[in-house]
């Protein structure tokens, strides 16, 4: 991920076109929101659209405009998405989803800068950046001839993959706490922190869904909770209490740092979130202990001095 989001903000700087892949829910969309909030077209618009849920005899009228009288129904001019971005950045998302009679005009526009709305005999110019997002292989769909070749290559001047989540799990607990305090915020019922136990399941399942799962997950999880000071394993979706852990025989094929995350948070887990006792399995100082806790997302900055509330169940994580 630090490769991909390192690409990514490489790429800010100038205007050529970047295509992210990766799978539905890894978070292609946050990545073109990076990038444009990097770019010089921070202060204009992002504009995202989903391709795959524009009725194919509408793709052209959204993407370009049309004029008045154009079509059935067309009572005005109506601005199209690329002119709706101008100065700032169009998201394709799902570009795979485009039909090919666009894809034909949709070349014509990324290579002349200007587009040409329904029923217009005129172009007009488009200062807008492109970025494409897909879950599909394209080149698989360009030896099938049903995508362009040459707007492929157009589309990827810059190929950035967005790993799944499950390949990228250091990035699971600081993610849940994120969204965890979003949605404590969305709905009044803060503060929300998660259980050991809670960790412990979340960081055994696979998260097919990838970020977007998560971040659903949490949500879920911060509304069942009903604003108890964490939230339990109990709250977690039944899939994710389901989930199955990672097979044991990975950890043989795992960096020193994994594994020690791994089993410092299982001895957590064991000990119902009890730093101190922790601490004292580990053979390691509360200082030492700390420090892990915070570098893997469990604790934040602020949580080193706060003290346990009276009648705080035990499995709270406890300041040191």
């Amino acid at each position: 991920m630090r490769r991909a989001l390192d690409l990514a903000e490489r790429v800010a700087a100038v205007d050529a076109p970047v295509l992210l892949t990766g799978e539905s829910g890894s978070g292609k969309e946050r990545v073109a929101r990076h990038i444009h909030a990097l770019s010089r077209r921070a202060a204009g618009p992002f504009v995202p659209v989903n391709c795959g849920a524009i009725p194919e005899n509408l793709f052209e009228s959204e993407l370009f405009g049309h004029v008045r009288g154009a079509f059935t129904g067309a009572d005005r001019d109506r601005q199209g998405l690329f002119e709706a971005a101008a100065t700032g950045t169009l998201l394709l998302d799902e570009v795979g989803e485009i039909p090919v009679p666009v894809q034909v005009k949709l070349l014509r526009v990324l290579q002349d800068r200007e587009v040409r709305p329904v029923g217009s005999p005129r172009s007009r110019k488009v200062d807008v950046r492109i970025v494409a997002a897909t879950n599909r292989d394209l080149g698989e769909m360009v030896r099938a001839r049903e995508f362009r070749k040459d707007l492929y290559y157009r589309l990827k001047v810059v190929s950035i993959e967005v790993p799944p989540l499950r390949e990228r799990r250091e990035d699971v607990l600081p993610l849940a706490h994120a969204f965890v305090r979003r949605n404590c915020s969305r709905y009044h019922c803060g503060p929300c922190s998660l259980s050991a136990t809670a960790l412990d399941r979340l960081l055994a399942y696979p998260w097919p869904g990838n970020v977007r799962e998560l971040e659903h997950a949490m949500e879920r999880a911060v509304v069942l909770a009903e604003g108890k000071p964490r939230i339990e394993e109990g709250d977690l979706p039944p899939e994710v209490l389901a989930g199955d852990e990672v097979p044991p025989a990975d950890e043989g094929l795992l960096p020193l740092a994994e594994v020690e995350r791994r089993h410092v948070l299982r001895v957590l887990a064991h000990h119902s979130g009890s730093r101190k006792h922790t601490a004292k399995t580990l053979g390691i100082g509360s200082n030492t202990l700390w420090r892990k806790l915070r570098a893997y997302g469990v604790i934040g900055d602020d949580e080193r001095a706060r003290p346990r509330p009276p009648g705080t169940p035990p499995g709270t994580l406890e300041p040191r």
